[in-house]
Order: C-alpha cells, then sequence, then structure tokens
C-alpha cells in the first residue's frame, strides 16, 4: 500500500525515534560548553570528583534546554509553517502530536531538575531560575526588543555559574562579562540573520523583528564583538590570572577569538550564517579550527 503523503498540520507522528529526537535538538547541547568554562580556566579538572559534578550540571542543562524548545516549538509551530527552515520542525511539519511532545518536555524536565539536585542546590536553583526566565520569554519577553536577546544571554550567564559558584569555583569578573558579551553578540547576530532571511515577512514569523533594522543590528553586532574582544584581552594579562597559571603567554589564545569572531560575521554576512550559532560551528571548518587552536592553546598555557 502506498504511503499517505503527510500534510504540514497533520499530527500523526512518523518517521520512528528520528523526530523525537529532532525536537530535543541535541546538537543544541554544544551550548552547554559554557558550563566547563570555570573548570578550565580555573585549573580544576584534574578533580575528578568536580569534573563529575560539572558533567552533571551540564546535562541537567541539556535536558532544561531540550524541554524548552519543545514548548518554544509548541508554541510556535503555527508561525514556523512560514519560516523557509524552521516549517521542517517536527511539530510545524507535523511529525510529532501535541501531547507526545508534553510528554517529552515534562519528562526532561524532571530530568533536568533530579541531575541538578543530584549536583547541589545552588545548580539546582540556577536551573530552575533558567527555566522560569524562557518560560517567561515564551510567554511575552520575546517581544520586547533588546531586552529578548539580554534574555537569552542570561540563559547563558546561568550556565557559566552553574559550572562555577554550582560546584564552588570562584568565577572570574573579567570572564563574565566576556561571556555576557559574546552571548550579546550572538543574539544579536541570530536576529540580524532571521531579519535577513524573512526580510518582508520577517515580524509575521517573530514580532520583535518588526522593532528592529539592519543598520540597528548591525550597531549592536559591532559594539558587543568588539566589547568581547576588549574583555577576553583584559582578562588573559590580569595579575590574577598571571598568578593563577603561573604564564603570561595565555594572551596567545587572543587571535583565535579574534579569528572565531571574524569567521562568524563573513557567515552571517556572505554565507546565510548565524541563524544558528550550535550549528554554524559545527559546520564551518574555520570555526572548528579556531575552537580547537584556542582550546588547545589553553591547555599547553595552563
Amino acid at each position: 500500500m502506498a504511503r499517505r503523503p503527510q500534510k504540514a498540520g497533520d499530527s500523526t507522528p512518523r518517521g520512528g525515534l528520528w523526530p523525537y529526537v529532532k525536537l530535543l535538538r541535541p546538537h543544541q547541547w554544544v551550548k552547554n560548553g559554557f558550563v566547563f568554562v570555570g573548570l578550565i580556566f580555573g585549573e580544576a579538572f584534574a578533580d575528578l570528583a568536580l569534573l563529575q559534578s560539572v558533567v552533571l550540571a551540564a546535562l541537567a542543562f541539556s535536558l532544561a534546554a531540550s524541554s524548552i524548545y519543545v514548548v518554544n516549538d509548541l508554541a510556535d509551530r503555527e508561525k514556523d509553517r512560514l519560516h523557509p527552515v524552521k516549517r521542517h520542525r517536527p511539530l510545524a511539519a507535523g511529525t510529532v502530536n501535541v501531547t507526545a511532545a508534553l510528554l517529552l518536555a515534562g519528562a526532561c524536565l524532571f530530568g533536568a531538575l533530579m541531575l541538578a539536585y543530584s549536583v547541589s542546590l545552588t545548580v539546582l536553583l540556577v536551573v530552575a531560575l533558567y527555566a522560569g526566565l524562557n518560560v517567561a520569554y515564551s510567554m511575552g519577553l520575546k517581544h520586547v526588543a533588546v531586552l529578548d536577546v539580554f534574555i537569552i544571554a542570561a540563559g547563558f550567564m546561568l550556565r557559566i555559574l552553574a559550572g562555577t559558584l554550582g560546584v564552588g569555583i570562584a568565577p572570574s569578573h573579567w570572564l563574565l562579562v566576556c561571556g555576557l558579551l559574546l552571548t550579546l553578540f550572538l543574539g544579536f547576530a541570530k536576529r540580524r540573520a532571521e531579519l535577513k532571511a524573512l526580510e518582508e515577512d520577517a515580524g509575521s514569523h517573530r514580532k520583535v523583528l518588526d522593532d528592529y533594522d539592519p543598520v540597528l543590528l548591525d550597531q549592536f553586532i559591532t559594539l558587543c564583538a568588539a566589547g568581547t574582544v576588549v574583555t577576553y584581552s583584559l582578562y588573559t594579562v590580569a595579575p590574577e590570572t598571571v598568578a593563577m597559571h603561573g604564564s603570561q603567554w595565555l594572551i596567545a589564545t587572543v587571535p583565535f577569538v579574534v579569528y572565531g569572531i571574524c569567521r562568524y560575521l563573513f557567515r552571517l554576512h556572505r554565507r546565510g550564517g548565524g541563524g544558528d550559532p550550535a550549528a554554524d560551528l559545527l559546520a564551518d571548518p574555520h570555526l572548528i579550527a579556531a575552537f580547537v587552536g584556542w582550546f588547545a592553546t589553553v591547555l599547553l598555557v595552563i
């Protein structure tokens, strides 16, 4: 018997487990690398107990993030059908039904909270705050220009705090500021990519895009990119950094950061990138090389 073609609004799940895996967006878990920042720069990666705690915190954030992605896709599935790329998401395409999606989101959130609690009460509170902040974002704050990107950036900052304060590592103030500016850069670049991809239909897909324009976003992006490079450079030469690592050569990692940001801007303006930072990182060999070079140099220096 011929297989019935699937319609865009058909909610009957097909394709085995793959649509459910796709709904969780596991490729986005690469963002939880921010949880490991304190472990790397605090030179604590040799402590197996601490490493285990940070890994569990990262897994908790992965599950929490996936639950939020499912909820967001549920709320946006009608608008996603108008997007050239997002219309292929399982809920927008109808390959996963609403009930199954809700059960999956609930299971992920429960697992996230249990994992977080197993690490520490602080990590539990941070993950709960992350989930609450994202619910507020989905309920309406995503429509407030500028604030929408700051909320996205706050999610990354909470990841850093979970991997530092949550496991007993004191975070560097310079790294916290650098992390904030980097995530703001990625957030505004994402808005710029959406504006470019959707053009005159941008507002119908994401209301807040009506309040942005390319010139304004380019100014925000430039400000945050420059701030990221400056604050990271200052961190590498700060007296406390030199004293902790016993070396002045962490500054050798700065060229990799600059190259990575420049390459990301190139992809944003010339290759249609910027809409999904995790996908861009995993797909672009230049960004992969910049990250590997940066990471290898960090390990060599410290």
